[in-house]
């Protein structure tokens, strides 16, 4: 295939050399030149084209192919040169190199690269500086540099070397200078740590301002800082370090120092838990104490950086502190305070099992630590104590208003109180570090300024918290700035200028920035709105994101991550935000604590009170006259912080002129000379180094106004060429000269350059007079073969416009032919048109004949008749439109619509009767076929009738026959009960009267007895005893004299009334036809039953009733007529046999149904 070499994307080198060796359909096979890579297939656009020759060139624009490819290689070459910068335009990019580079940074060359142009001298960070002093000498404008990247590609230390050249250009640093110098050691001590990316990471953004007069000398600096990492005091990540200043104290403070701060190993404090080992050179190794070392330390070592010694740095700090003007007590406040926070960390609490309302105490072995830190911040250690474990509330209803009540803390309240305080101690403390800076440097009159804007670049780890989201939103505004800026500004001023330019597409992440800072609803709102709810939940801030932003591209779940780590998150313990530079998925379980950053009321009102004037100056600046606590509602969140300070940052980075550095790490291991062509890639593309690359290409980034281009070489010229007009002179210069015309183009107010080519430019203009001469002698022949060019042009012009006027002749000719044939067509078009109308009607006059043809012969002659007639219309109105040659469109119109109108009729009656032909056949079919089924349902419903009947009649003789056996069965099993009931009720009967018989004579034997008593007692004048009780049924009873012959009741008789009374139905109320009808129709069985029984009983009272009030007769009362009657009844055979030999008593009622049976013993008792 072909030999060419080209560049194919690579995961761990970005890109590799080597050939196609085979084209597909959507991909391409590459065979690396590098025989241990394996072959690949790869789409047309991860393959780019690469030169043959190895590339080293300062500036990437010189590049013959330029694309990501070539400028990784470029760069990647250039860092194995130990050449770590290079440009991209204007653009600086700076390699960490891991070591140092003799003479990279020497006095010698800052000298070199002073007043020297971008492009005369290689790339360097110095280059940057001059261009932004030339630029503010030159364009009277503020400038701003710009030094972003990862962590650990090298920022800080661009920035000391910027802020080295803009304070120091030509001699020794004056005392404004040195103050600005010595802000750096300070800064990187307080808020510099090691990280596993990078030993000396700056854990804070600056923006370092050099304030110059109209002279360009330094009048004066100031430092803004933005968002310290403060977490990081209390808990780091394994093998990373706190704040060096923690570690410079431990390892470099005198032994006076250190007793009174009370300072040991680091291993013994808990804030210092995740690398304990000092940064040291051999030669100060030896002079840190083994006492002062953690073990860890004594066994691995010390850590090596070639820039940190925590031993020297220490004096170095002490150093700089001085010369902003601290005294020695002023320092010891400081490092006081750093002390504090280590002691307050080893501050640990239990659970106070004494304590019946949850609280907790602290340890044992914790209350050194506790005196120690009250003494180093000056408070008594009782109230240290009782603010750590209890906080003070103030009530605001339910009770009296302003009522102090004292809540006491569990132990993780307690710790995080005590890390909220050691938070709050160290940021202050470096707040009022910034604010001495800015105090001890000499202000005077400024009138332009230069800043350096360090902050931390883009971050992703596996897990990222708030500090990863303020540090990316803020290069999210960094990256829409340089788009802004550097992409559109640039595509604006090609096309206000008139240049034919290639637009360059970009990504806008603007959608971005208002996902996080919108004002309704953005992350950082929401954030706030939670943090002043009294109970506020991160899982509800997440939910709260979501539904916000549901369905919105940038924003997904944490189950869309493709880190295995981050999908195991919930969905309301996080959220994934697409970067510009990727997406990161952010846990958000510690947002809340801190976007909040204020202590509690008990715990700022002690701080300040404190007897250490330090701090209580930190804790009362900025608040003369307020309360101390002022509410969740009225608190500024560390978020809006650091939203507004980021606002007022751009807005001065677009008041000034900017300047850009990207700085690249080239590998994860931080060792010199390895470079990791995919992870630089990924840099360069989420810097924009990329997408400049592209607008380069087309583009021109040098660029001069006509006038300004004049005025720069007016006293160089001679005089026939200082009287030329700007632009004149600017393209008699470029064109005399024989540069290539690509490398410059002429705008409307300005010229642009291509990359270094106004550099060669000014090189020519400002060359020896003898080489001036000739520049000059070229100018001239120029001039003339300009005027003489000017002149054949208009000669040409004239003989152009001569054709012109010739073409434009033969053009009216044809036009007017044109026209005169349109008219022709336009008078007898109408006529046309009109007989091809009428004619198309005859088309229509056969398929009418052959429909007519259908019909039946009286029908048919009638309808071929009008036939004939159409016809004839036809060819009459044909006749007349040809013999009219004036004849009007209307007219035409009118007899076609007459003709087809009579068309239309006759169509519309042949169909009428072809319709009527058709229907009258089909009825008379369907006439037929309906005699024929009416015969057919007849004989079916005749049959169907006559077995019906005959089932009737078959189910009506079973049913009688059923009915029949069914009476017969009933009246026997009928007979059978009567007759036994009839028996019984007869025996029933004849005992009871024979009992009743034997009861009377009892009581006629006892009346006899008594009258005898009386006639007896009469007669001896003695007194007669009451007779004894009666016995009946073996029961005594007893009955008074008065009424001898009433019935006494049997306990049967009782014991059967009080089953009645506990029945659920109380029927004592009941009338007889009641009793009755509720028989003979209630459906209730338990009612009827009620009803039975209580029927039964008035049954038997009454016939007691009767049995007692019965006429004395020698009939029996259940004989019909008398005995003597009945005996010759009896005697004499019946005619015919009864029915039933005995009739019951109760068969003579005949409304009732149920046969009422007496008791046995109801006819021996007596109703009272």
């Amino acid at each position: 295939m072909d030999s060419t070499l080209i560049w194919a994307r690579d995961i761990q080198d970005g890109y590799v050399q080597g050939r196609i060796t085979e084209i597909g359909s959507t991909e391409y096979e590459v065979q690396p030149l590098n025989s241990k890579l394996p072959k690949r297939n790869c789409m047309p656009e991860d393959i780019f084209p690469s030169c043959e020759l190895p590339s080293d060139h300062d500036d990437n624009c010189e590049l013959l192919f330029l694309n990501e490819a070539t400028l990784l290689d470029n760069i990647r070459n250039r860092y194995y040169k130990d050449k770590i910068y290079t440009y991209v335009a204007h653009i600086l990019i700076a390699v960490n190199p891991y070591k140092e580079i003799n003479g990279l940074y020497s006095q010698e060359t800052l000298k070199r690269y002073s007043g020297r142009s971008i492009g005369e001298l290689p790339p360097h960070v110095y280059a940057i500086a001059d261009k932004a002093i030339r630029d503010m000498r030159v364009l009277k404008m503020s400038q701003s540099i710009i030094v972003s990247g990862e962590s650990g590609a090298g920022k800080t230390e661009s920035t000391k070397y910027l802020l080295k050249f803009l304070c120091d250009t030509s001699a020794a640093a004056g005392p404004i200078e040195q103050k600005i110098l010595d802000a750096n050691p300070i800064l990187e001590a307080f808020g510099n740590a090691k990280t596993t990316r990078n030993n000396n990471s700056s854990r804070f953004g600056k923006f370092i301002e050099v304030h110059y007069d109209r002279r360009c000398q330094v009048v004066g600096g100031h430092i803004s800082h933005y968002l310290l990492e403060k977490s990081r005091i209390c808990t780091q990540s394994p093998d990373e370090r706190n704040y060096h200043v923690f570690y410079l104290l431990c390892a470099g403070a005198p032994p006076a120092l250190r007793e009174k701060l009370g300072l040991t190993r680091p291993d013994d404090y808990r804030y210092l838990a995740g690398c304990t080992q000092y940064f040291t050179r051999p030669q100060t190794e030896a002079r840190v104490p083994e006492a002062y070392k953690s073990r860890v330390h004594q066994t691995k070592g010390p850590l090596r950086d070639p820039v940190l010694d925590d031993f020297e740095d220490f004096r170095q700090l002490d150093e700089a502190l001085g010369r902003l003007g601290l005294s020695e007590t002023e320092r010891v406040q400081i490092y006081s305070l750093v002390a504090a926070v280590l002691h307050l960390g080893n501050i640990r609490f239990e659970e106070n099992p004494e304590d019946t309302k949850g609280g907790c105490r602290i340890t044992n072995d914790s209350e050194a630590s506790l005196i120690v830190t009250a003494r180093l911040i000056g408070l008594d250690a009782s109230e240290l104590r009782q603010a750590l474990m209890s906080r003070v509330m103030t009530s605001k209803g339910g009770g009296v208003k302003g009522t102090v009540i004292m809540v006491l803390l569990k132990v993780h309240e307690a710790n995080n109180a005590r890390d909220a305080l050691a938070k709050a101690l160290y940021s202050k403390l470096f707040d009022h570090i910034v604010r001495l800076i800015n105090q001890n440097i000499p202000f005077q009159a400024s009138s332009y300024y230069i800043g350096v804007l360090d902050i931390a670049g883009f971050e992703y780890f596996t897990v990222n918290s708030f500090e990863q989201f303020c540090i990316n939103y803020c290069n999210e505004k960094l990256q829409k700035f340089f788009n802004d800026n550097i992409l559109a500004a640039e595509q604006v001023l090609y096309a206000r200028e008139g240049l034919n330019v290639r637009e360059i597409k970009y990504t806008d992440n603007q959608d971005i920035i208002d996902l996080i800072e919108a004002k309704a609803n953005g992350i950082f709102n929401l954030l706030d709105e939670e943090s002043k709810l009294p109970r506020p939940s991160y899982s509800h801030f997440t939910s709260e994101v979501h539904s916000a932003w549901n369905g919105h591209y940038r924003l997904s779940l944490p189950r869309a991550s493709r880190l295995k780590t981050h999908r195991s998150l919930r969905d309301d313990e996080g959220f994934l935000i697409r970067h510009f530079a990727g997406a990161v998925c952010y846990n958000t379980n510690q947002f809340i604590e801190k976007n909040n950053d204020a202590l509690h009321a008990s715990l700022e009102g002690l701080v300040q009170e404190s007897e250490n004037a330090l701090l209580n100056a930190l804790f009362s600046a900025g608040k003369p006259g307020s309360p101390p606590n002022v509410g969740k509602l009225s608190f500024i969140s560390v978020g809006s912080k650091f939203k507004s300070q980021l606002s007022e940052l751009l807005e001065k980075l677009r008041n000034n002129g900017t300047n850009f550095i990207r700085c690249i790490k080239p590998n994860n291991r931080m060792t010199d000379h390895s470079f990791e062509g995919g992870l630089a890639l990924a840099q360069l593309k989420y810097s924009g180094t990329n997408s400049v690359l592209e607008l380069m290409e087309y583009g021109y980034p040098s660029r001069v106004p006509f006038t300004e281009l004049y005025n720069m070489y007016s006293n160089y010229l001679p005089p026939e060429l200082a009287r030329l007009q700007p632009r004149t002179f600017c393209e008699a210069m470029l064109h005399s000269l024989q540069l290539n015309s690509n490398d410059f183009k002429f705008g409307i107010t300005k010229v642009f350059f291509r990359p270094g080519k106004f550099v060669e430019f000014d090189r020519i203009m400002r060359s020896d007079p003898e080489n001036l001469k000739s520049i000059v002698a070229k100018v001239k022949r120029w001039m003339v073969r300009s005027r003489w060019t000017k002149s054949i042009r208009a000669t040409l012009c004239a003989i152009k416009i001569k054709n012109r006027i010739i073409y434009r002749n033969k053009c009216i000719v044809l036009l007017q032919k044109t026209i005169r044939g349109y008219l022709v067509r336009k008078q007898h078009l109408v006529r046309l048109r009109g007989i091809g109308k009428v004619k198309a009607i005859e088309a229509n006059l056969s398929k009418m004949h052959n429909i007519a043809g259908q019909l039946r012969s009286a029908d048919r002659d009638n309808m071929q008749e009008r036939i004939r007639t159409v016809q004839t219309l036809i060819e009459q109105a044909i006749a007349m439109i040809r013999a009219n040659p004036n004849i009007s469109g209307a007219t035409i119109d009118q007899q076609y619509d007459n003709i087809m109108r009579r068309f239309d009729e006759d169509m519309k009656l042949i169909n009428v009767k072809l319709q009527e032909q058709r229907n009258a056949e089909e009825q008379e079919r369907l006439n037929k076929i309906k005699q024929a089924l009416e015969a057919e349902q007849r004989r079916k419903e005749e049959e169907e009738r006559r077995q019906r009947e005959e089932e009737e009649t078959r189910k009506k003789k079973a049913e009688m026959e059923a009915r029949r056996k069914e009476e017969e069965l009933r009246r026997i099993r009928q007979e059978d009960e009567d007759r036994k009931a009839a028996l019984a009720l007869q025996a029933q009967l004849e005992k009871e009267a024979q009992e009743d018989i034997q009861y009377r004579q009892q009581l006629e034997q006892e009346r006899r007895d008594h009258e005898l008593a009386v006639r007896l007692a009469q007669e001896s004048n003695g007194q007669v005893e009451e007779s004894p009780p009666s016995l009946r049924n073996g029961t005594p009873e007893v009955t008074p004299l008065g009424n001898a012959n009433r019935l006494i009741r049997s306990e049967a008789i009782r014991a059967q009334q009080q089953l009645v009374e506990k029945q659920k139905h109380d029927l004592s109320k009941w009338k007889y036809s009641e009793l009755r009808d509720a028989i003979n129709t209630s459906c209730d069985i338990e009612l009827l039953e009620a009803c039975r029984h209580e029927f039964h009983r008035r049954l038997k009272v009454y016939h007691a009733w009767k049995a007692k009030n019965r006429k004395r007769t020698t009939m029996n009362e259940n004989e019909r007529a008398p005995r003597s009657v009945m005996e010759a009844a009896a005697r004499s055979p019946p005619l015919l046999s009864p029915r039933q030999e005995i009739v019951s008593v109760g068969s003579v009622h005949r409304y009732f149904r149920i046969p009422f049976v007496r008791p046995a013993n109801a006819g021996a008792a007596n109703e009272e």
